[in-house]
């Protein structure tokens, strides 16, 4: 019995090159060395987020007609090795230049577009806390782009069906009048999501960011919450399907991929982040991964706290009315 235990709590082999029966494939390297070794059309689910060209300490920041080349080049494989049914998703924030926003999802959307994707939904993920600019309203959302190759798509509805406002409402005529007209199961969300029971139907995603408090943490300084992804996974793929994260950093792709029995293969150009999602990934399979679970209800203060009350310095230096 303790063999068994060990064999189930024990990690898959995490392979440095791609085989298409592999369960986990993290790959040390460039981006587009690697895709370009990769068959045509094997990947259900695209989920990334690219660097964004602001100089993090993993990016060398270029022109933004510069950079937005060196990624056309990328997608190209990354369309070719997207099956004919599957998705991708291009989650990004802003470019700021000399105190000019340029918003990053645009100007993917005709990359992406002169490519033949259509674009199926603009997904809006806030957070509540981040940079607070002085110059400018601070930004608290960034965009996930979905796109897919023909209207054959996959798409699952009843893992992400949230509860309907209405569940007694009846058919007012024809052969069903007076039965429910509803889904036991709830109703269709939309596209903008907020927390799990609204979040389609609002197109708004209220999801925390992964700031120093998160308990997904890792020194990764753009890091993806495993929960971002994990929607992603459940309603636009389906067990034992193939998973894949361009630029995986600390792995919450793959985490979220394998953690509701998908394959996953992630790429990564920096040898720290690697061991980092190496890491993540044993811990989660020993169950020692600490994870913010889906659909947990975003923490509201009291207003008891003492964080969230004026300082009483503030209280006397307040203007005369």
């Amino acid at each position: 019995m303790k063999d068994e235990q060990l064999e189930l709590l024990s990690s898959p082999t995490i392979h440095q090159d791609f085989k298409t029966d592999n369960i986990i494939t993290l790959h040390l390297g460039e981006a587009l060395d690697f895709f370009k070794s990769l068959p045509s059309n094997i990947a259900t689910l695209i989920i990334t987020s690219p660097p964004y060209n602001i100089g993090k300490v993993y990016e060398t920041k270029k022109n933004i007609d510069s950079y937005l080349k060196e990624q056309e080049i990328v997608i190209d494989e990354l369309v070719r090795i997207l099956a004919e049914d599957g998705s991708l998703c291009w989650e990004v924030g802003n470019y700021v230049d000399n105190g000019e926003v340029y918003p990053l999802d645009v100007l993917f959307y005709q990359i992406f577009k002169s490519k033949g994707l259509f674009l199926k939904n603009r997904i809006i993920w806030h957070f509540g806390h981040g940079l607070h600019c002085t110059r400018r309203f601070s930004g608290r959302y960034e965009t996930i782009l979905w796109f897919v190759k023909t209207d054959k798509y996959k798409f699952n509805l009843d893992p992400i069906r949230i509860p309907s406002k209405y569940p007694g409402k009846t058919n007012f005529k024809g052969p069903n009048r007076g039965k429910p007209s509803g889904n036991p199961l709830g109703k269709n969300p939309s596209d903008v999501w907020e927390v799990i029971k609204n979040d389609w139907e609002n197109e708004f995603w209220n999801i925390p960011n992964v700031k120093a408090n998160h308990p997904e943490k890792t020194i990764h300084p753009c890091q993806f919450p495993i929960e971002l992804v994990e929607r992603c996974v459940l309603a636009l793929t389906e067990k034992d399907d193939l998973v894949v994260d361009p630029y995986c950093g600390a792995g919450s792709a793959l985490v979220a991929g394998i953690k509701n029995n998908r394959r996953v293969v992630g790429c990564d150009r920096e040898k720290e982040y690697i061991n980092i999602s190496n890491q993540r990934i044993n811990d989660f399979y020993k169950g020692k991964l600490k994870l913010r679970p889906i659909g947990k209800e975003i923490y509201v203060p009291t207003g008891r706290e003492k964080i969230s009350q004026i300082p009483e310095e503030w209280k006397s230096n307040k203007p005369k009315e």
